[in-house]
């Protein structure tokens, strides 16, 4: 599964062992299910099955699973000491698209961005393993990071569901209408508006940077990976003049496994520095 709806994950997780790899491959897939249940417009019911998977969730902490995923997550959660209300948070997140479809302030966005990534982060990096607590904080941003970028990636898809997860304030500052977006119309209003959200963007990566521990860097090396991935995306979509709507913005599989093994390097040999 994480192969087929995530390479930027999928290149970065190969290099981790078997152990770390099959836990991270668990998280991933139960983010994955869960986050379909928003996404699937079939679904005559989402609350119902964001509450069937709530009810599994439970079950993987009484030791008690029903389903595949969570079984791989009983494991996971023994090994590395999960917490659940990570997993909770996850859920949240998810239910906050079941009913919101327009953020007014960028402060509402971020605690969404919070609850659907930086809590898998905060996951992570208790698979990849830290010993300084300020990696946590590094989670968090490199999470924020993370989501923002796939945002502005999927302007278009996004609007075609009828979403706008571009705060409504920032459209208001950049005179764009919300059927501008809606209709996917590139114009150098929403180029302004684009390239303003990438800025935050960078604010995250470099505030992400600044918060990973020396430490630390070595063991969150595919972190790294990850953030080598995510930045040359949103360094594409700066390099398209931040026209997101038709041919869809991403990167080669070769690219990515190249830029996957350079973070990891990276980090390792910065790792060995005295």
């Amino acid at each position: 599964m994480t192969q087929q709806s995530s390479s930027n994950f999928f290149s970065a997780f190969k290099l981790l062992g078997p152990v770390q790899r099959d836990a991270l491959f668990a998280v991933y897939a139960f983010c994955r299910f869960v986050d379909d249940v928003a996404d699937d417009a079939r679904s005559r019911d989402p609350q119902a099955l964001l509450d069937l998977w709530r009810g599994e969730l439970a079950n993987v902490y009484a030791g008690t699973p029903t389903r595949k995923v969570g079984v791989a997550l009983v494991d996971a959660v023994a090994r590395f000491g999960l917490e659940r209300r990570h997993f909770e948070d996850i859920l949240r997140g998810v239910e906050m698209d079941l009913t919101a479809r327009r953020y007014l302030t960028f402060e509402q966005l971020e605690e969404y961005f919070y609850l659907v990534a930086s809590a898998v982060g905060l996951l992570c990096i208790e698979i990849f393993g830290h010993s300084n607590p300020a990696a946590r904080g590094h989670a968090v941003d490199l999470g924020l990071a993370f989501q923002l970028t796939n945002i502005l990636r999927d302007v278009e898809e996004d609007a075609q569901r009828g979403r706008i997860y571009l705060p409504l304030e920032d459209l208001r500052q950049f005179g764009v209408e919300e059927d501008e977006l809606l209709a996917g119309r590139y114009s150098p209003k929403i180029a302004a508006l684009l390239a303003f959200e990438c800025g935050r963007a960078r604010a995250f990566y470099l505030r992400a940077h600044g918060t990973l521990p020396p430490e630390d860097r070595r063991s969150l090396a595919v972190a790294e990976a990850m953030c080598a991935i995510y930045e040359r995306l949103l360094h594409r979509i700066e390099a398209r003049r931040f026209d997101v709507f038709g041919r869809r913005v991403a990167l080669p599989a070769y690219e990515k496994v190249g830029l996957a093994a350079f973070g990891w390097a990276r980090a390792q040999l910065a790792g060995m520095a005295p």
